[in-house]
Parts: structure tokens; sequence; C-alpha cells
């Protein structure tokens, strides 16, 4: 997926230097060679962004589930990561309990 960073850095850096050039002796030249790079870029990428989709939508019931637990994110600090590799986040002290946990089955990771 890395692959395209340097051509769409190279077209970034040289494009305005190059339009002027070919925007006096062929003003579809610039459009045409942009929509090859970004069809060319969406061949490359497009199965992956697909992937993602499909595993975005596979979490979406489970970070539904999350949100409405955890209700305003503003009513927690700033996430804390410990030495061991685990992550607080707290509950900022002057706010009501926070909800009763449902029981459920054990997540081992």
């Amino acid at each position: 997926m890395t692959r395209w960073l340097a051509p769409l850095f190279l077209v970034l850096a040289l494009g305005p230097a190059q339009a002027q050039e070919t925007e006096e002796t062929d003003p579809g030249l610039m459009k045409r060679g942009a929509e090859l790079f970004l069809r060319g870029l969406m061949n490359e990428i497009g199965p992956e962004l697909n992937q993602m989709q499909d595993s975005l939508r596979d979490l979406q019931p489970e970070l539904q589930k999350l949100v409405e637990l955890m209700g305003d994110f503003r009513n927690y600090e700033m996430p804390e990561k410990l030495p061991n590799g685990d992550i607080l986040i707290r509950r900022k002290p002057d706010l009501h309990k926070p909800p009763i946990l449902p029981e459920g089955p054990e997540i081992e990771l």
C-alpha cells in the first residue's frame, strides 16, 4: 500500500510547475494524467479499502454497545498507558457513578 506514496508526493511536488507548461499546449493532458494516476491508485488500494469497510461493518454492533455503555466521551480523562502496556481510561471524579456492567462471557486476547 505504501508503493503509491512516492508517486503521489512526486505529482504533488512537480504538479504546479508542469501544470503551467502543459496548460499552454494541451489543457486535457494534466487532467488525463491525474485520472490515470487516480484510477491506478484505486486499483491498487481498492481491495484493501473494501476489506477495511467489511471489517468495520462487522465491528459496528460491538462499537455501538461500547458507545452506549460509555456515553459522552467528555465524561472521561485522557487515556493513560501503564508500563505493562495496559491502557486506563478513567471517569472524571465529579460525575455520577458509572452504569453497572452487564454480565457476559470473558474475552480472552
